[in-house]
């Protein structure tokens, strides 16, 4: 699973639904990719303390396999935006899931509708 923006942030504003399905692709061992566009978009949140943001690079880091935006991904989220339109930060992401043949886990399915073959997930 590649795992949006809002589906991290919906975990730690501490939404049941994507605790749970989280907890449960772990436990069954389920790899867990994260677009390094997504930690881009999650840590700069300014209200947060020194603790919180380190808590929560803790928590990406023991959680998920960070995936960086590298050329061949920023190469495959390129095509999608000239075919597409879509916003870089969601052809990142994308592009992410393409690369690990893996669905986007999202609670907007409305950033991914445009890219055809592309697996979704929606909590």
């Amino acid at each position: 699973m590649t795992i949006d923006a809002n589906i991290i942030i919906a975990y730690l504003s501490g939404d049941e639904a994507v605790i749970e399905a989280i907890v449960e692709w772990r436990k069954n061992g389920q790899p867990l990719f994260l677009s390094a566009i997504v930690e881009a978009e999650v840590l700069p949140f300014p209200s947060w303390t020194a603790e919180e943001k380190t808590k929560t690079v803790r928590f990406l880091e023991e959680n998920f396999i960070f995936v960086s935006f590298d050329r061949q991904i920023a190469r495959i989220a390129a095509d999608m935006r000239s075919a597409t339109k879509i916003k870089l930060p969601d052809a990142a992401i994308a592009a992410t899931a393409f690369y690990t043949h893996t669905p986007v886990v999202t609670r907007n399915l409305r950033d991914f509708k445009k890219i055809h073959d592309l697996d979704v997930v929606t909590l």
